[in-house]
């Protein structure tokens, strides 16, 4: 009777319990995530995508002065990877936002009913945002998706008309942990921050995508097709190697 009912108890989460709170690095105040673990045999540190918050896993019931040891411990660590990830201050008339690889000033022009567009004004690339201050950084990060949306439409219908498979569904997102995925039905979705990478780069990624309709998997047979689908691949992947995590880590809250 009792093994019988020990096979029907179901395991327990190996997730515990979390905890939210901030830690000061350097002159930056990040959120914190501590999640105990039963499997954890020792502290794991994070640093989410974009250098914006940070994740520790925990072994079940540590300590929080044991918790703060060891962050005590890797502020020197963490200092010299966050260095990497600016402060970002682009959200502010004056400050600098990247479209299509391309620096443009932002300029807000006071009008309230006025259109977020990119404009060049004595041969400056300037970004010129209506509405509310306050409202800024939205209306930004609004104009970025519809951007993104027009430059990758036609993108995957091009690829996709290559291979010949159908997309049934274009999805723009603030994913952190990927620039784009792609289902086993069509649907693809994409960071519509990819809109202010360089074109190549934004032509790998819908190329990246739609190879996936083909072959749903990272093998040889998918990296020859996204290559044939875009030449400068390999390029496009070391760009956003070396600059991706500045675009995630700009802040449009």
């Amino acid at each position: 009777m009792f093994p019988a009912l020990k096979k029907l108890m179901p395991k327990p989460p190996e997730a515990l319990r979390s905890t939210e709170r901030t830690i000061l690095v350097g002159d930056r105040i990040l959120p914190l995530t501590i999640r105990e673990n039963i499997r954890a045999t020792r502290i794991t540190l994070r640093i989410e995508p974009g250098g914006r918050a940070l994740k520790l896993t925990v072994p079940t019931g540590l300590k929080r002065s044991e918790v703060d040891a060891f962050l005590d411990r890797h502020q020197g660590w963490l200092l010299t990877k966050l260095a990497k990830f600016p402060v970002s201050s682009e959200m502010r008339p004056g400050g600098v936002i990247s479209l299509r690889g391309i620096p443009h000033r932002i300029v807000h022009s006071g009008k309230l009913r006025g259109l977020t567009e990119a404009v060049v004004i004595d041969g400056e690339h300037v970004l010129q945002v209506g509405g509310l201050e306050d409202h800024l950084a939205r209306r930004i990060a609004a104009f970025l998706k519809k951007e993104a949306r027009l430059d990758l439409e036609p993108l995957v219908a091009r690829h996709a008309a290559q291979i010949g498979k159908p997309v049934r569904s274009i999805t723009m997102k603030d994913t952190r942990s990927r620039w784009g995925s792609c289902s086993w039905d069509g649907n693809l979705s994409f960071s519509w921050r990819i809109v202010m990478a360089p074109p190549a780069v934004i032509d790998y990624l819908a190329a990246h995508e739609v190879a996936h309709l083909k072959e749903m998997n990272h093998g040889p047979k998918f990296w020859a097709l996204c290559r044939s689908l875009c030449p400068g691949s390999e390029a496009a992947q070391k760009w956003l190697k070396q600059h991706g995590s500045q675009l995630h880590a700009i802040d449009f809250s």
